[in-house]
């Protein structure tokens, strides 16, 4: 049966997409740009012209797909319209599970994120899936994409066989370089990073988190499963990309009190020029929040495993060099 993906382009679609094509399954995705989508993804791919937030293309889309495997979203935690995120985030999404609904589908995965869970308060401690925030969060990227958690979740009582994966930064091989852990590895690649800021990340590599998905396709309704490796310090990420490209340097690493001024005055300076500031609270927030998720419930539920680390890295920087002038 066909196997419908949003977001294929992106860093978790286009290796779920890849995933899926080994496997033989015939896929479907839907895509802004029917030409572009061409260059980008496998042949064996069906693209239907269409966007999240357009329910008419999204229902043709869905018309006789067995599973709709939902990844499409804004992952930035700035734009210049901050309306774009709850239209495209938490929109999007409610348009996708109702159409998904709509056709009787046997299984909807939706990529959620790990923001939307509550996380200690304690730095260093580690949260699972046992407890999803009940407050807005800070920003309005973290707030979009609980707004779209909670529509899946109230769809599951209507009949909607939802489940959900929650990914740390993904990195890896992508047909396009978007923002997040691929970008940073760009910027480190490029020597573009003259300092590094505090703090560090979770991170995922993507094509374990495609794995991921198609493990939880068949897992009961309403399942949850963090995808995270393990987290690394932004200067640890600098000193291994170094390890596999001696051209790129380890940069100093920038004070929290330095980073923190920055934020504030590029979000102040942002409200009047329109451009993405340099850096966001919300960004330095989260690097500086030391937020460690457990993949514990995906290893032994769904037997799950993740690439070493070293090799995720190395296959990414060498698929990634085409793209470095981009």
């Amino acid at each position: 049966m066909t196997v419908l993906i949003t977001g294929a382009t992106g860093t978790v679609g286009s290796a779920l997409a890849t995933r899926l094509v080994a496997d033989g399954r015939p896929v479907r995705a839907l895509v802004r740009d029917v030409e572009r989508a061409r260059r980008l993804l496998p042949d064996q791919i069906e693209l239907v012209a269409g966007d999240v937030v357009d329910p008419p293309s999204v229902a043709a889309a869905t018309k006789g797909c067995e599973t709709v495997f939902h990844v499409a979203g804004l992952p930035e935690q700035w734009r210049r319209d901050l309306g774009e995120f709850d239209r495209v985030n938490a929109g999007g999404t409610r348009t996708v599970a109702e159409a998904a609904l709509a056709e009787g589908v046997g299984s909807f995965v939706f990529t959620s994120t790990i923001d939307v869970f509550e996380w200690p308060t304690a730095p260093g401690a580690t949260f699972d899936e046992s407890a999803l925030a009940t407050a807005d969060k800070h920003t309005h990227y973290e707030r979009s994409k609980q707004q779209a958690d909670r529509i899946v979740t109230a769809l599951i009582d209507q009949g909607l066989p939802a489940r959900f994966v929650a990914p740390a930064g993904v990195f890896g091989p992508a047909p396009v370089i978007t923002p997040g852990a691929n970008h940073l590895i760009r910027r480190l690649l490029l020597n573009q990073i003259p300092v590094s800021l505090p703090g560090g990340l979770p991170v995922v590599y993507g094509p374990d988190v495609a794995d991921l998905h198609v493990l939880a396709e068949q897992a009961p309704v309403g399942s949850r499963y963090i995808g995270s490796d393990h987290y690394v310090t932004l200067e640890e990420l600098a000193r291994a990309v170094a390890a596999i490209e001696p051209s790129a340097k380890v940069p100093r690493t920038l004070p929290v009190a330095a980073a923190q001024a920055i934020a504030v005055t590029g979000e102040a300076i942002a409200k009047v020029t329109h451009k993405a500031p340099l850096l966001t609270t919300g960004e330095l927030s989260f690097l500086t929040g030391d937020v460690r998720p457990d993949a514990t419930k995906a290893q032994t539920e769904l037997g799950w495993k993740v690439t070493p680390f070293p090799d995720a890295l190395a296959t990414t920087i060498a698929q990634l060099r085409p793209l470095l002038q981009a």
